[in-house]
Formats: C-alpha cells, structure tokens, sequence
C-alpha cells in the first residue's frame, strides 16, 4: 500500500477533431509529468476529441480514431512512465460514453463513464452520449480515486456513491467555459463536495477556444479541510504536480502553487484575447481585417486583435462617408498608430453614388431614409470582405452585445465577418475595458505597451454616423439604462412587469423588450462570437424568429 501519490494535472488546449495533435500533446503532457517525478496523469474532458465535439462524436470513423489514439497511449505507458487518465468518447456495448479511461504498464486499468449529461446553456451532451451506471472508485496502485466528470460534480449524487464505495481522492476532468464570476462558483462547488464526501478534490479543468465558448483553465486541487492547496494560471496551458499523501486521518495535499486571481475585467479581456487567437489559429486564418471608424467598439476589437495574434497580423481599414467627421478620421488613425497596426482609408462615398444612381428609378422622389444608411453600412461591409477575399485575413466584426440585442446594426453590413469578440459584451463593459487596457498590458499580450486608445475616443458620445449629427442615443435609451434593462431581460430573464417594479420606467422596458424580440432573425445570422457572460444571446436564448409572445 503506497502512502503518496503525484499526480499530473495536464490543463491542456486541444483543437476539436485534430486526434493525431490532441495525442502528441497528451504525450507531452505525459513526458513533463515523468520530469516532474508524477505516478499518474490526468487530462481534461475529452481531451482526444476536443470539447465539445458536437455531432463529429456520431461518425464512427471518428470514435475508431479516439480509440486508436487510446490504444498508442496504452502502448507508451509499457515505458514504466506515469499512467495516463485519459479522457475521451468510448463506444461499447452499441452505446456512446464520454469516458475516462486509466492506463497504466500497458494495460486498461479500468475506465468510468460520465454519469450525469448536461443539456443546458452550450451543453448538448444528452444527444450524442449515452449516461453511465453510478461509478465507484478506480485502483490505481492500491488507492481508490474517483474520477467524476465535469457535470457529476455539479449535483451531490455520483460523489456520494464514490465515498460510499471507499473512494479516498477525487480528481475531476472537466471542460467548464468561462463566463464572470465562474472561477469562484467551481470553487465554491468543490468545496461542497469535500464537506460532504470528506475527500481532497483536484479540478482539472480544459483551457482553449472553440467557436463560441471560451475554457479557461484555472484548475484547483481542495484538501481535505477544505483548504486551496494548488491552482493553475488562467487562460493558459500548463502542466503541474501536486502530491497527495496517506495520513492516520486519510488522503490529502500538500500545499503547492496558486495563481494570482484575475479581476473580473482582467478575466474578460484574457477570454476575448484567447477566444479570437484560437478561433483565428485554429482555422488558419494568417491575419484579420477589421473597419476601424475611430468609435470605442472597433478600437478595443483592434487592441484585443493586436494582443491576440500581434500587430502583424491586423489589417484595419477606416472607410469614411459624407457623414464621417473629422475627429473619427484623427481618432482611427491615432488608434492604429499607437496599436503598430497596419491601417489605410478606402472612402465608401462612391459607391453610395452609384447605389443612388442605380437605385433612383426605383425609389424616384422618395426621401432618404434607414434605407440609404444601411447602404452605407453594406458598402463597409463589401470592402472588408473584397480585403479579406483577394488578401486572406479573416473580418472581424465589431458590434457589442447591446447593439445586437437591440438590432442596431444592418444585416449583411457591419454584422458581416467571420467573428466577433464583442458578442457578449454590453456598451458599458466596452468602455470599462478600454479603460482597463489603457492601464494595464495583459498577460500574454503580443501588442504594444502603454495606451493605445485615444482618450476622446472614450469621452465622445457614440455614433454611427451615417446622417449629419447622428447619435447612438436618437435611437437607443442612454446605455448604462439600456445595459441594466437588458440584463434583466437575458441573463434573469425578468418580465416587463417585474423590470418597471424595480423602478425602470415601463415604456423604456417595454420598448426595449419590442426591439429585442424584433432582432431575433438578425441575430441568427450573426457571425460567432466569444461567451463571456452567463447568457450568450445565441446557443444560451434560443427564441423563435415567428413568436406572437409579447412580455
């Protein structure tokens, strides 16, 4: 009977369906861990296939190529390195498990399955995996280890039957997307279900982006008192050892590293900068184009970019019209400069006079109206993706989540492009993170140091300038109102009645509440973009585009 274990956390960043890479990494993983004098190590939630690997997990060709890449594993661990608890989706019996499987001197040790299946918010484990039988403990060289996954921590149950089948450590693989304030909630979480199992608790948690979800890492080991005993940096792949050790009292951790916390604000500029790196690297993309207007939306979408791939990579474009003033054109070309991104003027006015004169027999005397200033936002939205087309950088977009929530911006015009860190970002949280980048240049950033958003790009009122004098505020609600209503109506899901009982006053809800519902079909065809809070108005609020409900 051993009286100590090491144990690997591998917090690693696979790419969904690369199997061949996500191998090599946990191979990687496995020849750091050996360094570092580990027993065992543990990997994320289906780390061979990538999480989430959506409806890749139905073809069989797939799940044949995870078993392969589970099989070459099993062959390395003959070397008499660490054993390998690898994660991924295993068929058997003509079912789909998400699994973890433990390897050890080239044998299958043993292997639990996911008990309890999400099916919420971005999660849709319920369709493609089948739940497993209620798991007890795993041996591994005598000691008995739990290993719930991700979503069997969330409710008390399979922790429960672990204890009570003589389960003495916990080491939960997971693959939980960051949204404000998660780092805490899992926690909190583990802390739960060390006071009612009485075991130590590591959390290895997934880090990386994929499509619209962010994994942050963070990942934690709790003692058995409770107490934090090792946490991983955020936001970034590592490997680190943490050793457990058999007392009169039973198993627990030794003390070992801990991260610095991120502020709120610091946690969101980190998820957008990894979200719109992964997104553009693991696609292939060589750069991004992005309009820059000389507004606060398109200067913190370039100052993420530049942090995110380098200056290098960022192609910014400033288009004016008519009803471009001259202060945008001094603000966008300020901005570029102190980013050391690449930046170049293509007017859009002559292809709003050709419009007119195309357009005219149609439309004959009737007044310019919403129409000739969508054109304007579709002629933006041509140029980019001519510049993307003929030079392969991929448009980013730059609308904030209250704009699209709202509907306040043209379809096919600056909607287009293939991302949008902003997605999820309310107006007020835009100028709140410009602020902060002013003062602070973020871990990891590949940008430039110091300020690099004009000040009076923070001070102006917002415009999309597309009439004479134009303000965002003609159309919307000042936003830290039209921000607070919002919140209440996405992320708590209130109604009019209950908003107005909280002393905002009912025709702004109710208006706002009309436009919300009105944008749905916009929304739809919205680009992808990065999820930060607890409700991504996408895969999070699903509302049908015909809906006769009124709130």
């Amino acid at each position: 009977m051993v009286d100590r274990l090491k144990v690997a956390l591998a917090q690693l960043n696979p790419k969904v369906g690369d199997v061949a890479g996500n191998l090599e990494k946990v191979r990687g993983a496995r020849r750091l861990a050996k360094e570092q004098g580990a027993d065992l190590v543990l990997t994320s939630e289906l780390v061979l296939a990538g999480y989430f690997p959506e409806d890749l997990v139905l073809k069989p060709a797939f799940v044949r190529r995870c078993r392969e890449a589970v099989e070459a594993l099993r062959a390395d661990t003959r070397d008499g390195g660490p054993a390998v608890f690898v994660a991924t989706p295993w068929a058997e019996d003509d079912k789909l498990y998400n699994a973890i499987v433990c390897l050890d001197k080239g044998e299958i040790v043993g292997k639990r399955f996911k008990v309890d299946l999400p099916n919420y918010g971005v999660f849709d484990d319920k369709r493609v995996f089948a739940p497993g039988p209620m798991p007890g403990p795993l041996v591994f060289n005598g000691v008995r280890i739990g290993v719930p996954i991700c979503e069997d921590v969330w409710t008390a149950d399979v922790v429960e039957c672990i204890a009570e089948t003589g389960g003495e450590i916990l080491l939960v693989p997971n693959a939980s997307p960051y949204e404000v304030g998660k780092t805490d909630v899992r926690v909190q979480l583990g802390v739960q279900r060390v006071v009612e199992s009485g075991l130590p608790f590591a959390y290895l948690n997934q880090v990386g982006g994929q499509d619209e979800v962010v994994y942050d890492g963070g990942s934690f080991v709790l003692g058995a008192d409770r107490a934090l005993k090792a946490k991983l940096a955020s936001f970034r792949e590592e490997v680190a050892t943490v050793e457990f050790r058999r007392g009169q009292k039973g198993w627990d951790c030794l003390p070992a590293g801990v991260a610095p916390a991120l502020s709120d604000i610091e946690s969101i500029y980190q998820a957008m900068m990894l979200g719109l790196r992964d997104y553009v690297n693991k696609t292939g993309f060589p750069s991004v184009v992005i309009g820059l207007s000389g507004g606060v939306d398109s200067a913190i979408t370039a100052a993420v970019a530049a942090d995110a791939l380098g200056p290098g990579r960022v192609h910014t474009i400033m288009m004016p019209s008519p009803y471009t003033s001259r202060e945008s054109l001094e603000d966008a070309k300020a901005c570029a400069e102190a980013m050391g991104i690449k930046y170049e003027i293509v007017s859009i006015e002559p292809a709003m006079n050709a419009f007119r004169q195309m357009l005219t027999p149609l439309f004959g005397n009737r007044a310019p109206d919403v129409t000739e200033e969508n054109i304007q936002s579709r002629a933006r939205g041509v140029t980019l993706m001519a510049v993307s087309n003929k030079l392969g950088g991929m448009v980013v977009t730059t609308g904030n989540k209250s704009e699209m929530a709202m509907g306040y911006a043209t379809l096919y015009g600056d909607m287009c492009g293939g991302f949008n860190v902003l997605k999820d970002v309310y107006k007020t949280t835009v100028f709140d993170l410009c602020r902060w980048r002013n003062g602070h240049f973020p871990d990891g950033a590949m940008g430039n140091r110091g300020a690099v958003i004009p000040e009076r790009i923070l001070t102006k009122p917002p415009s999309a300038e597309l009439r004479p004098d134009q303000k965002d505020e003609d159309s919307l609600p000042p936003y830290p109102v039209l921000d607070a209503i919002l919140r209440g109506l996405i992320e708590r899901d209130l109604s009019a009645e209950e908003l107005g009982r909280e002393g905002f006053d009912r025709a702004t809800v109710d208006r706002v509440w009309r436009l919300l519902e009105a944008a749905e079909y916009k929304r739809r065809q919205a680009p992808p973009g990065v999820k930060l809070t607890s409700r991504l108005i996408s895969k999070e609020r699903r509302y049908p585009i015909v809906n006769g409900f009124r709130g």
